[in-house]
């Protein structure tokens, strides 16, 4: 079986809603495209539906549950649980915040103070904690009797934690697990789960084995209905490999700055030994919502090569500036580099496909973020005006935008090539992978499954590639793409 090209979109971002997208997809994608994750469709309070209120009901601006299940009937759907935090306006805080420890949802956050023996950490337990903004993991509220509190908050001040240990949580995450499912989610994302797993006296981060038990817990929740579990973590290969171990799909988050490093330094050797020896059930990606990881590769390249692509990103890259980065721009992740896939590269045709051939004969399933499917460019007037350091890659497309964009040759040979990658037997989920570098500037890559073979030969340093195809031993024939 060939595993089909994933689609990442937000609901309204290609032509406004859920059922523009379905006929998008149907009308000018067929055959590119076969699963969509569909990223936060559910009423928020910020962080591009990341900070959800409720998962009982799509955000009517973006459609209803008929158009998610439509949308279901015709794409393996994925979808998000963020399964860290909810929202502070969401019903459930607000109730909380209304009657305080007469509410029923009071147990459903993380007191700060009930949390830690004591009441309060240690210096040195404070500083222990994994962190991804430059603050403390708590933020405080106020209730309606005038008193204040502090709540455990790991990202924006919008989404504070839930507490997975309370009856509460657990029969939370539970419901709205199910509903997912039942609406025709046949793959749930677990946003955050790193940090959902607290323990006093260590980094609260990928504890174990609690997290482990999580999963345990979330897949038996889901097992009446067929879905999976996809967890969503930015860390280096270690733990994506513990992931694939323990037997979960895992993201190849790797890939982005390995692909950009080997065609900036026209030299594959760190890109052919990752491409060996990555985990095989993963979802490959170049591009996501948010921007290119850093963080995910630092077991793979030297500081000083980190230091080398970002600068040529910073140099060659269209409108891709550092200060993106900072608060200036209400971003603080030094984790991640924001841009387009397509600015990252100059918004050089020829560079951005030689990228993309690498993704889709990269071991796993491609994973293509909308604004990359159209080739898109560098969003610097949302950014100005949301001075949101990630709208720079967030454009929302009109119909008419698609249109446009589908009739570039970039975009068209992309597309091309994503329905023959659907459609070429070498490619079955059971594919061996291998790569060699035959010279510094010179990548092969093979996939062969039963008589089947492909093969990619990318010229890293004068930014060209060739793909070829053989059936049964046979001669080779190029491909053209």
């Amino acid at each position: 079986m060939i595993q089909p090209i994933l689609l990442i979109t937000y609901p309204d971002s290609m032509g406004g809603s859920i059922a523009a997208l379905t006929r998008i997809l149907d009308s000018r994608l067929q055959g590119a495209v076969g699963q969509v994750h569909l990223l936060p469709f559910y009423p928020s309070s910020g962080d591009r539906g990341f900070a959800p209120l409720r998962y009982d009901r799509p955000d009517p601006a973006f459609g209803s549950w008929d158009d998610v299940e439509e949308l279901a009937a015709r794409y393996d759907l994925m979808c998000d649980f963020m399964i860290n935090h909810i929202s502070r306006q969401s019903p459930y805080c607000q109730d909380y915040l209304k009657n305080k420890d007469a509410s029923p949802w009071r147990d459903l956050f993380i007191r700060w103070r009930e949390f830690w023996p004591g009441g309060e950490p240690s210096p040195e337990q404070l500083a222990m904690i994994y962190k991804r903004k430059p603050r403390a993991p708590h933020v405080p509220v106020r209730f309606a009797d005038g008193t204040t509190e502090e709540l455990w908050c790991t990202f924006g001040e919008e989404q504070l934690d839930i507490d997975l240990k309370s009856a509460v949580g657990r029969r939370f995450v539970e419901e709205n697990l199910s509903g997912l499912a039942r609406h025709g989610a046949k793959t749930i994302r677990l946003d955050a789960f790193a940090f959902s797993t607290k323990r006093a006296g260590t980094n609260c981060f990928f504890v174990e084995p609690d997290i482990w038990e999580m999963f345990r817990w979330v897949e038996q929740i889901l097992r009446p209905f067929g879905t999976r579990i996809l967890p969503e973590i930015h860390r280096g290969p270690t733990v994506q490999k513990k992931l694939a171990d323990h037997g979960y799909w895992t993201y190849d988050f790797c890939l982005p700055m390995l692909v950009l490093h080997a065609i900036y330094s026209a030299s594959g050797a760190h890109l052919a030994d990752w491409l060996n020896n990555c985990p095989r059930c993963q979802y490959t990606t170049l591009d996501t919502h948010d921007g290119i990881g850093v963080v995910d590769v630092e077991e793979l390249l030297t500081p000083e090569e980190i230091a080398f692509t970002k600068q040529c990103i910073f140099n060659c890259g269209a409108g891709v500036k550092p200060e993106y980065n900072t608060p200036d721009y209400n971003n603080l992740d030094i984790y991640q580099v924001n841009t387009t896939y397509y600015s990252a590269l100059g918004e050089r045709d020829d560079a951005y496909l030689l990228a993309r051939a690498i993704q889709f004969f990269a071991p796993g399933v491609p994973q293509v973020y909308y604004v990359g499917l159209l080739a898109g460019r560098n969003d610097i007037e949302k950014l100005e005006r949301t001075r949101e350091g990630r709208s720079i890659n967030r454009h929302d497309y009109t119909a008419a935008e698609i249109d446009e964009a589908l009739e570039r040759p970039v975009v068209q040979r992309l597309v091309q090539m994503m329905r023959w990658r659907g459609e070429c037997p070498a490619f079955d989920e059971r594919a061996g992978c291998k790569a060699v570098l035959l010279q510094p500037h010179l990548l092969e890559v093979r996939r062969e499954y039963n008589g089947y073979e492909a093969r990619l030969r990318a010229d890293l340093a004068a930014v060209d590639f060739c793909v070829e195809v053989r059936e049964q031993g046979g001669p080779w024939r190029q491909v053209r793409l």
